[in-house]
Parts: C-alpha cells; sequence; structure tokens
C-alpha cells in the first residue's frame, strides 16, 4: 500500500483503480489490457481497509447521536422531575398554595419545553449526520454506475470476431 492511499477515501482508491485499468497496455488486436496484479491488489486491499474504517465511524456518528439524545433525556427528566419537586415544596405551604399551583405549571411547562427543545436538537443532529452519510454513498453509487457504465459501452464498441469456417465456405461459393 502506498503513503498516497493509506487513510484516502473508498471513492479516491476507487478512482486510482479505474486510472490504473483506463491507463494499462493494450493487448494487440484484443479488447484486452495488461495490468499490474501487484498494483491492482494493492489497491483492492487499500479499499478493503477503507471501507471498515468509513463503516465504523458512521456507527460511531450513529453512536455519539444516541448518546446525545439519551442526554437530551436524562436532562428532561431530571428537569421534570426538579419541577415536581418544587412545586410539591409550594404547594405544601398553607399560605401561597394557589401561588404555588401556578408556579409549579410554569416550572413543569418550561420543563416541559426545554425536555422538547432537547430532543428535537438530538433528533437534528441525526438527521444531519444521516443525510451526510447519505451523500457519500450516493457518490459512491453514482461512481460505481458510471464505472459499469463505461465498461458496458467499452464491451459495445468490441468488434465481434468473425467465425473461422466463414472464410473458406465464402471461397466455395464464388467457384461455383
Amino acid at each position: 500500500m502506498t503513503e498516497e492511499t493509506q487513510g484516502e477515501s473508498l471513492v479516491a482508491i476507487l478512482d486510482e483503480l479505474a486510472d490504473l485499468i483506463a491507463s494499462a497496455r493494450s493487448m494487440p488486436m484484443s479488447a484486452s489490457v495488461l495490468v499490474n496484479r501487484a498494483e491492482a491488489l494493492e489497491l483492492i486491499e487499500s479499499a478493503k481497509s477503507v471501507l471498515p474504517a468509513q463503516i465504523t465511524r458512521a456507527q460511531g456518528v450513529v453512536a455519539d447521536a444516541d448518546a446525545v439524545l439519551g442526554r437530551a433525556r436524562l436532562e428532561a427528566s431530571d428537569l421534570v422531575e426538579r419541577a415536581k419537586e418544587r412545586a410539591e415544596e409550594l404547594v405544601s405551604a398553607e399560605s401561597v398554595v394557589s401561588q404555588a399551583k401556578v408556579r409549579a405549571e410554569e416550572i413543569v411547562a418550561e420543563a416541559q419545553a426545554a425536555a422538547d427543545t432537547l430532543s428535537r436538537e438530538a433528533d437534528d443532529y441525526c438527521d444531519r449526520q444521516l443525510a451526510q452519510f447519505e451523500i457519500d454513498l450516493n457518490a459512491i453509487s453514482s461512481q460505481v454506475a458510471a464505472g459499469r457504465a463505461r465498461l458496458e459501452e467499452r464491451a459495445r464498441r468490441r468488434p465481434e470476431p468473425a467465425p473461422a469456417g466463414r472464410e473458406a465456405s465464402g471461397s466455395s461459393e464464388e467457384e461455383e
């Protein structure tokens, strides 16, 4: 594996493999090319080594998003619990019973609003990360489709080999 290919993205490695094949020396009178096996296998191994890292990175992002969501839920639950405790304290005081009810409802509403905000932010974070992975996957898919289309076009341009027995039968028809 060359220094340049270490740590590169899968897309860059696939581009390098495509360039290796595209610039390979053609075999005379054939659509085949000579490709350096070691270079091609090295690029394939690079792609294999990069792919698990990208999958691991994606799993890490999802785990981070889950952790953010878990913290948000824990904070929201804690806020609601403290609000309830505070509300109970206010209600227990005889002189401020009606004020305590109003204040308790305000605290619970604030806690619920804070919990909703944290939950929304966690969902937004997850959505942004998933959108980025969708973009990366679409780019890889587009490059694979383009490579396959290029190979299909090259295959269509290849002349069909003539059957070996055609020339001999053609000359006998001329003699008749």
